[in-house]
C-alpha cells in the first residue's frame, strides 16, 4: 500500500507548521480552511481606516523561539524578523517619568543582575534571584504561591512580562507556564532573550511565505472549506464533511485537526479542552513614531502595557483586557494615545486610528485551564490534533502553535509508517 495523504483542518500557524513538516518530508498534503485566507490568528490585513496594512494582533518573539525561527528558516523568510542584537528592553514609567533599559549579558550566568544600570530601577539584586523559584513552580500552583506578586521587580519586570505571554494577570496565572517561560528565557541569558518584531507584518513574514513553500512542494490548499464533523467508523476517522462536500479518507489516511479548541471540543467525544477565555486590545494610531523612539517598548502604570513602533505608525497591546471589553472604542482611543502623546511628546490632535478588540484571544493560562489542555495524540489512531490550545508545555504563542503544529506532523508521520508495515505484513 501506498503512503496516504494528510488531512490538516485549519491553516493558521499550528497547521501551516505542521504541513510545512509534512511537505517537506515528501508526504501528500491537503489543507482545509474556513476563512478564504490562512494565518488564523496571525495575518495582516489592509485597513482601509488607516489606508495601511496592519496585523491582527502585535506580537514579539525571542530569540528562544526555536520552533517559530525553525519554521521560517525553512520557508525562507528568517529575515523578516527584526530585532537588537543583545537582548534589550525599553520601559518608561508614566507615573514616575523614569526610563530603563533592562539589558541581561548573553551568557547562562546572570551577572548583568549586580549592574545598577542594567536592571530595573529601585530592584535589588536577591530580587532576581528569587525569580529562580519559578523553575520549581508545579502544576496546579499559581504564580502568587511561588513568588510574591508586589514590590518594584513585580511592577517593573515580571508583570508586564508575564502578562504579555500569559495573557492572564499573573498572580493567578500558572505557576509551571511561568517557569517554562522563564527556563528558555531568562534563565539560558540574554542570547536567549533578544526582542524580535515581524516589522513588514506577519503575512510576509509567516503566512505567505508558507503558502508559497507548500505550493512549490506539492500541497494543495483548499479555502470556503468549514469542517461539519468528522465521520467515524469503529477506532478511525472515515471522512470529513464539509457540508455540501464529503472527503472519504483512504486506508493510509491521517487527519491532523488545527482547529480552534472550543470547536474541537464539540466535535471530539470526551475530549476535553480549556473552556475560560481572556481578551486582547490591540491600538494602531497613523503616527510615525519620532527618531530614536524604541521599537518595542514596556509601559508601566498605563493602559496599554506595551508599544510597538513601525515606519509608519504606533501600535500598542492590552493583554488580559476583559476589563476594557465594554469599553468604547473612542473612549479607549483617547486614553491609549494620551498615555503615547506623554511619550512621545507629542501635541497635536489625536491622529487616525484603529481599536482590534479579540475577545477569546486566547485560553486563560490558569492552573486549571492549562490542565485541560489535551496532547497531540488522540485515541483514533489516525487523528491529531494541533493548536496553542494543546498541551505544548508554553501558553499560547506562535512558538506554542508551531510546536503543537510540528508534534501532529511527527505523529502523523509515525502513524504513516505504521500502517505501511501493517500492510506490508
Amino acid at each position: 500500500m501506498s503512503r496516504g495523504t494528510v488531512h490538516i483542518v485549519g491553516a493558521g500557524l499550528a497547521g501551516l507548521s505542521a504541513a510545512v513538516r509534512l511537505a517537506g518530508a515528501g508526504e501528500k498534503v491537503v489543507v482545509y480552511e474556513l476563512a478564504r485566507h490562512a494565518g488564523g490568528r496571525c495575518r495582516s490585513y489592509f485597513e482601509p481606516a488607516l489606508d495601511l496594512t496592519l496585523d491582527n494582533g502585535n506580537h514579539l518573539l525571542l530569540s528562544a523561539n526555536g520552533a517559530a525561527l525553525a519554521f521560517l528558516r525553512t520557508i525562507g523568510s528568517e529575515d523578516k524578523l527584526v530585532g537588537p542584537s543583545e537582548a534589550e528592553f525599553a520601559f518608561a514609567d508614566l507615573a514616575s517619568g523614569q526610563r530603563w533599559l533592562l539589558h541581561p549579558n548573553n551568557g547562562r550566568l546572570p551577572w548583568w543582575v549586580f549592574l545598577k544600570r542594567r536592571r530595573a530601577p529601585g530592584t535589588k539584586v536577591l530580587d532576581y534571584l528569587l525569580l529562580a523559584r519559578l523553575l520549581r513552580g508545579r502544576p496546579g500552583q499559581k504564580l502568587d504561591e511561588v513568588i510574591a506578586c508586589e514590590g518594584p521587580l513585580y511592577e517593573r519586570l515580571v508583570r508586564p512580562i508575564f502578562l504579555a505571554a500569559l495573557n492572564t494577570d499573573p498572580a493567578e496565572a500558572s505557576a509551571s507556564l511561568a517557569g517554562a517561560i522563564m527556563r528558555e528565557t531568562l534563565a539560558r541569558g540574554g542570547r536567549a532573550c533578544r526582542p524580535l518584531i515581524a516589522q513588514q507584518g506577519l503575512g510576509p513574514a509567516f503566512v505567505d511565505p508558507a503558502l508559497s513553500y507548500l505550493e512549490r512542494n506539492g500541497t494543495k490548499i483548499r479555502f470556503d472549506h468549514q469542517l461539519r464533523k468528522l465521520d467515524f467508523a469503529g477506532e478511525r476517522v472515515e471522512a470529513l464533511d464539509f457540508g455540501e462536500t464529503s472527503v472519504k479518507l483512504a486506508d493510509g489516511d491521517v487527519v491532523i485537526l488545527a482547529i480552534p479548541g472550543s470547536v474541537a471540543r464539540l466535535m471530539l467525544p470526551g475530549v476535553a479542552t480549556p473552556t475560560t477565555y481572556r481578551s486582547i486590545v490591540n491600538a494602531h494610531f497613523k503616527q510615525k513614531p519620532p527618531p530614536g523612539f524604541p521599537q518595542l517598548l514596556g509601559v508601566i502604570n498605563g493602559t496599554a502595557e506595551w508599544l510597538f513602533s513601525f515606519p509608519d505608525r504606533i501600535s500598542a497591546t492590552i493583554s488580559a483586557a476583559d476589563r476594557w471589553i465594554k469599553t468604547s472604542r473612542e473612549d479607549l482611543a483617547q486614553r491609549i494615545w494620551g498615555d503615547i502623546a506623554k511619550l512621545i511628546g507629542a501635541n497635536g490632535p489625536l491622529p487616525p486610528w484603529v481599536i482590534i478588540k479579540e475577545r477569546r484571544a486566547t485560553f486563560a493560562a490558569l492552573p486549571e485551564e492549562n490542565s485541560k489542555r489535551p496532547t497531540a495524540a488522540t485515541k483514533w489512531p489516525n487523528l491529531f490534533l494541533a493548536g496553542d490550545w494543546t498541551a505544548t508545555g508554553l501558553p499560547a504563542t506562535i512558538e506554542g502553535a508551531i510546536r503543537s503544529g510540528n508534534a501532529a506532523a511527527g505523529l502523523a508521520l509515525d502513524a504513516g509508517r505504521s500502517m505501511q508495515g501493517s500492510s506490508a505484513r
